[in-house]
């Protein structure tokens, strides 16, 4: 197969195994076509008010300060004399949309929401706005427009600041919320002299909502702990107090307003969010006025976690909940329908209202749900044939209607706790059932994809055995190659017409036929399976054994190293070793002992805390002042050397990189001083980075194609932007981690020499532009099984060397300051993945020099690369899941995904690093070189 074809299929295979997790695990929950569902019962309150306090995290509400005064007075007086409290319980993603459609439409998003991040109500769904009567809201321009724009008919109002307003480098970002408090206050001001909004605002079924953004954006800023934040709370609880006020005496004191105070997620004590720790998903929930239950004293009451005791609020009963409760909640209190998509729980707890009303509002809440999992089963026994269909047989027709009967007649006879009782029981099987319903087509794609999986890498295998390798010489039969063809093509039309009766999604066709071309071509290849099985068969047992517990133990040790980090560390200590097991150091002692303190050092990067969490500009400088040593020692070198003639546009090229990096040096000095002092991103600053960002790859490009002048010219290059998105002890990494591959560049030309392979002229002359002729190329040995699995390694070390980033809460905002500080998800998104690949791009040029090093098409090197990384993503798609804790199934999601990620990424990086390595623009004429 031509390479360029065979890059081509696989990326459509891995975009397809990557996707179909999300059609296993994660498909959206939505249903349609349920009635509305409302107590009979006239509701407490008239309106509701809710304010949501963007990244406000629980522990940093309820606590109290050193001197034992709380972080909000007003806030806690509620608390202790007015109202209920509780911590609601986020879910993975902590991302604000995901947050706010728990909160107000009363369903979790499938976990890839968080792809979607601020897009404006890319799916339909219903949500309290849409079933009140009037919903007036304030706040960002990423949150309010995705529900106002969800809604049907024209009831739901916004009022926004501009996106400039959002800056995690201006001087005050409680001015967010005090643009929320004094718009709030204005709009009423101008309802008591607008006769039609008057009216509006005093109907019935009104919910106003605040979004305040400050907390938030302090967070990212400062951090949690900073006495911005917490300043923050303050001026928020005072806007409360006065909002409260200003409503109270607006409606005359009618009573008729109730109140909830939350959050849509929390905040790590870096300043992220994404994730599922504590400090992210643990959030406040205050709610007072109209039907809201008053404070219940208690003498004990026991939670896992001992926050009670921390927050001095032991006795005051604490009410949590789910944060999909919420919605139900507000729904109850002002008489809407439930959100048809709510998979909320009614807290009855909250409630001061009757023990007939409960019970009719969790019935209510029991037939909402119920509803979704008739739909659910209809659309599922439409899709399956009769004979096949298998349905959920705890909650049969026959039992919801017993349910429903006995519910309805307690309720008759006035028996309401056990109706209560009797409704929780049918909405935890209905949730079940529902449950059992998405995932119904589970077990059938999981084993189309591992289908798909296994012979794909079957396949890679078997070409590289017959392309790469003497092992076969063997040619297709045309005859049974034509029947095999026959015989697939058949399998393939049955498959298709199984799913067309059943009318599958046509995702579905995807997953099922994918592994028929697939597993043909394996089957095509029987000849050199054969070829390949006598060899293995003659091969000793025990070194056929030892290779298989080696590769074994070599992916299991890349598995671990996405859980512990740690692991990297003993990989690189190994690696530290291997020279002296393969007793290389005794004919290159410097090259030996160079890469043995290299390994060690880099195992140390493993071992820090996560990057972000404690931030050292200090130590961005002492890399930048170590990077223009090594730059300055190797312009000496090239100035001094003898056996060369250096064009002054060369050194011209290498001054302006040292510059660069000098730039960015200050840039990153200066840039956090003015956001420390509060004075905003300077806009020299601001262009200085952009520019140095647009030159990092290009630059190279015009420096020299001999080997050591060109990976320095590309280590310089992305050092410079390296430097700007740093904050700490990473900006060493990359510097460590180049030292490393020069390093291994020449342990693998000592390695060929010892064999007797090598007979390239010194590395310092070789020349990336002249390593394409195709003659020169050998055979794959089994020692480069070796060198790809030290790619590999390398690249995941890369990955995981600085931060086990795979979690979204690892990501510090602070990284981006030097290129911008208004909130732009998808710029600062798309700057912190830079910041990730540079790391791959220095380990994938080094590896392109030890292909040409030693002799090795890429093509070659590249495939048993792609077949490591596919049994990794294999392993990875078994350990998917999505049950336990929310931090459990956010884990084993980023994994798989950044790990087919990388198989996808090697592909691409690939081509890059040879563009990197190979090409050369000439800006001022081609000069003469001369050499040795």
């Amino acid at each position: 197969m031509n390479m360029l074809i065979f890059i081509v299929v696989g990326l459509l295979v891995h975009c397809v195994f990557l996707a179909s997790i999300f059609d296993i695990y994660f498909t959206s929950p939505l249903v349609h076509g349920m009635t509305p569902q409302r107590t009979p019962l006239p509701p407490p309150a008239k309106r509701l008010v809710l304010f949501v306090a963007d990244g406000l995290r629980a522990d940093t509400l309820y606590e109290l300060d050193d001197n034992g005064t709380a972080q909000a007075p007003y806030l806690r007086n509620i608390i202790e004399y007015k109202g209920s409290w509780g911590v609601s319980h986020t879910h993975v993603p902590t991302e604000s949309r995901p947050g706010h459609v728990a909160l107000i439409a009363g369903f979790y998003e499938d976990v890839s929401a968080v792809a979607k991040g601020w897009k404006e109500n890319p799916v339909e769904f219903d949500s309290v706005f849409n079933e009140s009567k009037y919903t007036w809201s304030w706040g960002s321009p990423d949150i309010l427009p995705m529900f106002a724009k969800g809604a049907s008919g024209d009831h739901v109002y916004t009022y926004c600041y501009t996106a400039e307003k959002e800056d995690f480098g201006a001087q005050d970002a409680t001015k967010l919320d005090t643009w929320v408090f004094d718009h709030v206050k204005n709009f009423f001001q101008a309802a008591r002299s607008n006769q039609t909004l008057f009216s509006k605002v005093n109907e019935e079924k009104v919910v106003l909502f605040l979004h305040l953004l400050g907390i938030d954006t302090n967070g990212h800023a400062h951090r949690p702990n900073s006495r911005e934040y917490k300043d923050n709370i303050r001026k928020v609880d005072e806007g409360i107090n006065d909002i409260v006020s200003m409503l109270e005496d607006f409606y005359g004191n009618d009573g008729k307003t109730a109140f909830i105070l939350t959050s849509d997620h929390g905040m790590t004590d870096w300043g992220s969010h994404g994730a599922g720790h504590p400090s992210e998903t643990l959030t406040p929930l205050i709610a007072w006025g109209a039907g809201v239950n008053y404070p219940q004293k208690v003498t004990s009451q026991f939670f896992e976690d001992d926050f009670l005791k921390e927050w001095k609020l032991e006795k005051w009963k604490r009410l949590d909940v789910n944060q999909a409760d919420i919605a139900p909640l507000m729904a109850s209190l002002i008489g809407v329908p439930f959100p048809l998509n709510s998979v909320g729980i009614l807290p009855l707890d909250y409630l001061n209202n009757s023990a007939h009303f409960k019970a009719e509002s969790i019935f209510t809440n029991a037939v909402q749900i119920l509803e979704q999992f008739k739909i659910k089963m209809t659309q599922k026994k439409e899709t399956t044939l009769s004979f096949l269909f298998t349905p959920f047989q705890l909650l049969s027709d026959t039992e919801q209607i017993n349910i429903l009967r006995k519910a309805r007649s307690y309720i008759h006879q006035e028996k309401y706790h056990e109706a209560v009782s009797l409704c929780k029981t049918l909405i935890s099987l209905a949730l079940e059932g529902l449950s059992y319903y998405h995932t119904y087509d589970r077990l059938f794609l999981g084993i189309s994809v591992v289908m798909g999986f296994v012979g794909w890498i079957s396949y890679v295998i078997l070409l590289i055995v017959k392309t790469h390798t003497g092992l076969s010489r063997s040619t297709h039969d045309k005859a049974s190659t034509v029947l095999l063809l026959y015989g697939f093509a058949a399998i393939g039309i049955l498959i298709a017409f199984f799913l067309l009766i059943q009318t599958c999604p046509w995702t579905y066709y995807i997953y099922c036929l994918l592994p028929v071309p697939v597993w043909y071509a394996v089957v095509k290849e029987f000849r050199v399976i054969q070829d390949l099985a006598s060899v293995v068969l003659v091969f000793p047992l025990g070194q056929s054994i030892g290779f298989l517990v080696a590769g074994a133990l070599g992916i299991e040790i890349l598995v671990f190293s996405f859980f512990y980090r740690s692991t990297l560390t003993f990989g690189l200590i190994a690696f530290a070793g291997w020279p002296l097991i393969t007793r290389l150091w005794t004919q290159a002692k410097v090259t030996t002992l160079n890469w043995t303190l290299l390994c060690l050092l880099l195992a140390m990067f493993p071992l820090m805390p996560v990057v972000g969490r404690e931030p050292n500009i200090s130590l961005v400088t002492v890399a930048g002042l170590v990077i223009l040593l090594i730059s300055s020692f190797s312009l000496a070198c090239l100035c001094k050397s003898k056996n060369k003639y250096v064009p002054k546009k060369d050194l011209t090229i290498l001054l302006f990189q040292m510059l660069s990096i000098a730039l960015s040096t200050y840039v990153v000095n200066s840039t956090h001083s003015s956001l420390h002092h509060k004075q905003g991103l300077p806009v020299i600053n601001q262009i200085i980075s952009w520019t140095t960002l647009a030159s990092s790859l290009f630059v190279p490009l015009l420096s020299p194609t001999f080997f050591f002048q060109r990976l320095l010219s590309i280590l310089l290059s992305l050092m410079s932007p390296y430097l700007l998105l740093s904050t700490g002890y990473e900006a060493l990494f990359p510097l460590v981690l180049s030292g490393l591959m020069f390093s291994w560049i020449y342990m693998e030309k000592e390695v060929l020499q010892r064999y007797g392979d090598s007979l390239k002229p010194k590395l310092a002359v070789l020349n990336f532009s002249y390593t394409t002729d195709i003659t020169q190329f050998r055979q794959l040995h089994l020692d480069d099984i070796r060198r790809s699995f030290f790619f590999v390694f390398f690249i995941v070390t890369a990955f995981f060397g600085t931060g086990n980033i795979a979690s979204v809460n690892s990501f510090d905002p602070a990284s981006i300051y030097c290129f911008l500080t208004v909130f732009n998800p998808f710029v600062m998104g798309s700057l912190l993945v830079w910041k990730i690949v540079i790391p791959f791009v220095l380990v994938s040029c080094a590896f392109e020099a030890v292909q040409v090093t030693t002799q090795l098409s890429s093509k070659s090197l590249f495939l048993i690369v792609l077949v490591i990384s596919d049994i990794m993503a294999l392993h990875f798609f078994f350990l998917v899941k999505d049950y336990g804790s929310w931090l459990d199934i956010g884990t084993s999601i980023s994994h798989y995904v950044l790990v087919m990620v990388f198989t996808i990424f090697i592909m691409l990086l690939s081509g890059l690093a040879q563009l990197l390595t190979t090409k050369r623009i000439e800006l001022w004429g081609r000069t003469k070189r001369h050499s040795m």
